[in-house]
């Protein structure tokens, strides 16, 4: 096993992990989310209040991490979207190319560029220890942060999937005319 095929093994082990936490987190914030719906609810018979700001951060901040890292998990899975009706009718390695240009010439230059610009507005953030405006809110400056994990994750997995597009190419079997449907396609 090459080494790069062990690096993509990583890459693709750490985003599956990451996928499985993600669908915990995305439970937690659908059940924080009906609390949030039903305490304002409650709270109008109550006349305390039986939720904060805090709860409601919470369930966007859940929402931000399902989402930022969810990118890299959804590459690595191959259920991103595709607009391309004719990408499912070509071979492997015609596919393969077609993924190889695309990662080059879009994906890691977009997540380049995104870390890029994203860290002095992260930067600044935990400088000053940024925190919610409203009252009892959350520290804002941790999930900033996640915007740069997400796209190293995103640049990282697309590393990985031009290991996997190369071994495809590279595979002598991999050009026959009919083609293999991706995972996560029908």
């Amino acid at each position: 096993m090459s080494a790069l095929t062990r690096f993509a093994n990583g890459v693709e082990s750490l985003n599956d992990r990451i996928g499985v936490v993600l669908r915990w987190l995305a439970l937690a914030m659908v059940l924080i989310g009906a609390y949030n719906a039903l305490a304002r609810y409650l709270t109008r018979f109550a006349g305390v209040p039986l939720s904060s700001n805090a709860l409601n951060e919470l369930q966007w901040y859940l929402f931000s991490l399902i989402f930022l890292l969810g990118a890299a998990y959804g590459l690595r899975k191959d259920v991103h979207v595709r607009v391309d009706v004719l990408y499912q009718r070509l071979t492997r390695r015609t596919r393969a190319w077609i993924d190889l240009v695309g990662t080059l010439l879009f994906l890691l230059p977009f997540s380049i560029l995104m870390l890029k610009v994203s860290w002095p507005v992260v930067a600044a953030s935990w400088a000053v220890r940024e925190t919610s405006p409203d009252p009892g809110g959350l520290s804002r400056y941790p999930i900033k942060a996640v915007v740069l994990v997400s796209f190293f994750l995103l640049a990282l997995q697309g590393l990985a999937h031009l290991v996997r597009q190369i071994e495809v190419i590279r595979d002598p079997t991999s050009g026959e005319a009919e083609p293999i449907p991706h995972e996560g396609h029908v």
